[in-house]
């Protein structure tokens, strides 16, 4: 395991680490060996190193609800301190998990993990201190934001009293034991953006970043119910798979132009699920069987925004082994690098390091050197420009040693996140 260094030393750490990297040492030679005695592929001085730090149901911060202010905070500044030790560069902080939000937002409630009632006032600014902070230890700062999810649940009574779920019920629908705003109105794409976009005005972000829910995944035996929506808007479309498409192709262009007029330096990225389209329901899809399909399932036609350069870059989600039959990594990381290709959109891989080490994943995910040989196949793929992590407790517990096992054969020196 890495050592542990004291919060003061991370610090110095992360200075003398950028200031390195300024002299012109951010390459690793070709050909130094790694922890396991390959020879390690040049690795660029730019890439991207980034960790996800989901809020929703308190998953990775803060580690329950109703915390002190000091203690939510210290909680917070150790996961930059602990990126900044293993050398990643760039923080995924979710600040909109369910249609409210970790900023002093005029549109939509404080989130209830915070103080454990929604609407509850945690008396400090989770979301400005998350950026001055990751930029003080030379972090970028990726703002996540869930676009339509509004609870984990269906009870409108439970969401407070001046919620736009509850000032407009009919933007809901139920679906699936949870509740959802209906991407097919005009003005619940208008009001997420609008919601979204007051977080880009207020504070120097550097991305905008959304996951994989667009509409909600399939749940056997129900139906997502937006007829009404459908028979007003969709008559010019050929299928409501295809007008539920463009719903969601509108939500991207619109939100990217906005990010672009407001902040012109801030990026645009979303991490969807690692499968657009298996190759025997489509040939230009993927070598795999995946039981979903973003683009038939989420009405995520991911593959679009990536050729038509709509987004700064994507981080498909492949959270699979190598090796694994439905959904090989070695062979969805080449999918995807060749769907980038000769495009303005940057390809970063998502890497499921939550499953390394947990009993209930197969054989593959007990061996430590795992991931690290995920990164050694990006490496021979020049579209690959980085690599991001689910997510901030799994980099804290490392049970097996699966992340100090990539910083010691990937990151031995610092780098900085791709421009």
């Amino acid at each position: 395991m890495l050592h542990r260094r004291s919060g003061l030393s991370r610090r110095v750490f992360a200075v003398t680490a950028l200031s390195a990297l300024a002299a012109g040492g951010g390459a690793v030679a070709a050909g130094a060996a790694t922890a396991g005695g390959e020879p390690r592929r040049r690795r660029a001085a730019r890439e991207m190193r980034g960790v996800w730090v989901a809020t929703v149901t308190n998953r990775d911060w803060p580690s329950k609800p109703g915390l002190t202010a000091d203690r939510q905070r210290a909680e917070l500044i150790a996961i930059l301190d602990r990126a900044v030790e293993d050398r990643l560069n760039t923080v995924i902080f979710q600040v909109r998990p369910t249609a409210d939000a970790l900023w002093p937002s005029p549109y939509e409630p404080w989130s209830q993990v915070l103080t454990g009632t929604q609407g509850g006032d945690p008396g400090w600014d989770p979301l400005g201190t998350a950026v001055e902070q990751a930029h003080a230890r030379g972090l970028d700062l990726h703002a996540w934001f869930n676009p339509y999810r509004i609870a984990n649940h269906t009870d409108p009574a439970r969401l407070v009293a001046t919620h736009p779920a509850r000032v407009h019920p009919d933007w809901v629908v139920t679906y699936g034991g949870k509740m959802y705003y209906n991407p097919g109105l005009p003005e619940v794409r208008a009001f997420v953006e609008k919601a979204i976009l007051d977080a880009v005005r207020k504070y120097p972000l550097d991305a905008v970043h959304f996951d994989d829910y667009f509409y909600p995944y399939p749940v056997a035996g129900q139906t997502f119910d937006d007829d009404a929506a459908y028979d007003r808007y969709g008559g010019g479309f050929a299928s409501r798979a295809d007008w539920r498409r463009d719903n969601i192709d509108k939500l991207v262009r619109e939100t990217a132009a906005g990010i672009k007029r407001i902040r012109p330096a801030a990026q645009f990225g979303i991490s969807p699920f690692g499968v657009w389209r298996n190759a025997a329901t489509d040939s230009r899809g993927s070598d795999t069987r995946a039981g979903v399909q973003t683009y038939d399932d989420l009405c995520a036609d991911t593959r679009k925004w990536v050729r038509k350069n709509w987004i700064d870059y994507i981080c498909p989600q492949i959270y699979w082994n190598i090796g694994f039959a439905a959904a090989d990594y070695a062979k969805l990381l080449p999918w995807w690098a060749e769907v980038a290709k000769g495009t303005a959109t940057r390809l970063y891989i998502g890497e499921a390091l939550y499953k390394a080490g947990d009993p209930a994943q197969s054989a593959a995910w007990q061996d430590p050197a795992e991931l690290s040989r995920h990164l050694t196949l990006g490496a021979d793929h020049p579209e690959v420009r980085g690599h991001m992590y689910f997510a901030a407790r799994d980099v804290a517990a490392d049970p097996i040693g699966a992340m100090a096992r990539v910083v010691a054969d990937h990151y031995q020196r610092p780098a900085r996140p791709p421009r």
